[in-house]
Formats: structure tokens, sequence, C-alpha cells
């Protein structure tokens, strides 16, 4: 299979990237970074790259051209960031920049996809356990985001399985993962975090077997129970604390 990966300079992306390239899949490698690109694609066999800054929107736009033209059966929406602060910290310039890579940008590729893909394609867009929890304070607008990321994949999953449609649409959701995610968004995790090698494996073990939400972890699926059955309010203090140890 053709497999293009948005954000696979590094982290997750690149992982995911390396294990698909091990099962003998073709990966199209997409990030912004040309130097993180071309050095990661240079130890995975059978790859190739495509530069693509998914803020700007001229730039998201031939990528959408290439996805048609090139017709990849797998796309994995794994590029994102956050930033870490208070909502008096962190400018609306930022935010923007992230609501464009996280949220616009993921829509876009995955609309996009679904006017091509037929049987035995696939679609996974990486939110975080941030988009089944009530809010994230001091990361409210990453959390938003993800959050975003994960409905709108359950809604998709719903109208393919009414259309009756054989593409299959995931959503991963996990926890802290030991990535350049703390020092893009200005924090560091304060719980353990998992390797990216063991979520982008697992990830793509159950993407592969049609998993709709993916949680890496039984610390993971438990974190969305809870989230689940608690009032929001605690929730939401529990996880200000959490996130305050960051600084």
């Amino acid at each position: 299979m053709k497999c293009l990966i948005t954000g696979a300079s590094s982290g997750i992306g690149k992982d995911m990237a390396k294990y698909l390239s091990t099962l003998g899949h073709e990966v199209i490698l997409v990030s912004k970074d040309k130097i993180k690109l071309e050095s990661a694609s240079k130890n995975i066999k059978n790859s190739s790259i495509f530069l693509c800054d998914l803020s700007k929107e001229n730039e998201l736009n031939e990528l959408c051209k290439f996805i048609l033209k090139e017709k990849p059966e797998v796309v994995i929406n794994d590029a994102g960031f956050g930033a870490f602060g208070d909502y008096t910290e962190v400018s609306v310039d930022k935010e923007i920049n992230m609501i464009m890579v996280n949220v616009v940008a993921l829509h876009k590729i995955t609309k996009t996809c679904l006017k091509y893909m037929e049987n035995n394609n696939y679609i996974l867009n990486v939110a975080s356990i941030a988009g089944v929890l009530p809010g994230g304070p001091l990361l409210s607008t990453y959390y938003a985001t993800k959050s975003y990321v994960r409905s709108y994949t359950l809604g998709l999953y719903e109208e393919l399985r009414r259309n009756k449609s054989k593409v299959s649409i995931s959503s991963l959701c996990p926890g802290p993962v030991d990535t350049n995610f703390n020092k893009v968004a200005g924090g560091h995790f304060s719980i353990n975090s998992k390797t990216s090698e063991y979520v982008s494996k697992y990830a793509i073990d159950k993407m592969f077997k049609r998993k709709v939400l993916i949680f890496p972890g039984i610390d993971v699926k438990l974190g969305y129970i809870f989230g689940k059955l608690l009032p929001y309010k605690l929730v939401l203090k529990v996880l200000y604390k959490i996130e305050h140890k960051k600084r």
C-alpha cells in the first residue's frame, strides 16, 4: 500500500512511517522541515518526501492536489502542535496557526481522501486523550482542536458505515508521549510518558483492525472513563493541577 503521513519528520509520525515501511508499504513523508524530513527519509526504506507547511493555505492546497494525483491507500494526519500557557500568555496568532494545522489541514486532507478512497483504504486522524476530556486549562486551544479531531472522525465513521463504505477511519487518542511536543508547546510532562515507537506500532496495528477510537494503554483508557464519569468541573480542576506542574 501507498501511505502518506503528515508530521513525519519526527515523533509519532516518523515512527509510524518506519513501522509501515517494515511491513512492506511505500511511505510518503510530509513536513515543513526539509532537513529533518530528508534525514528521516534516509533511514526509512521505500520512502519519499513532500515538503509542506500545513499552516499556509497555498501549500496545503498543493498537498491536496498531490494526494488526488497519488491516491495513497493509507493517509495519517499526525501533524499538530500545542502552546502551553494561560490565555493571557499565548498569542492569538499562534493559536490561529494551531487551529490551521490541527483542525483545518486535517479536515481538508480527510475530505480530499474521501473523494477517491475505496475498499480497504484507511484514514487515521491523530487526536489525543485531551480530545475526550472536558477541556484543558493552560492548553485550552490544543484541547479544543483535539476534541474537534475526535468528534469529526466519529461523525464521519457513522456516515461511512451508513453508506456501506469499506473505507476505515480511526482516531488515535494517546496520553503523554515522549516526543518533541513539550519543547514546541513550552512545557514538560509531569507524569510518565509512553515511547513514540510503542504508540506508533499500537496505533497502526489497531488501524488495520478498523478500530475507531484507539487508546494506547490501560491508563489512557481509564483516563477516558474517568473523564466521562466524574463531574466536569472536578475534572477541570484536576487537569489544571496536572498542566500547572508543567511550568
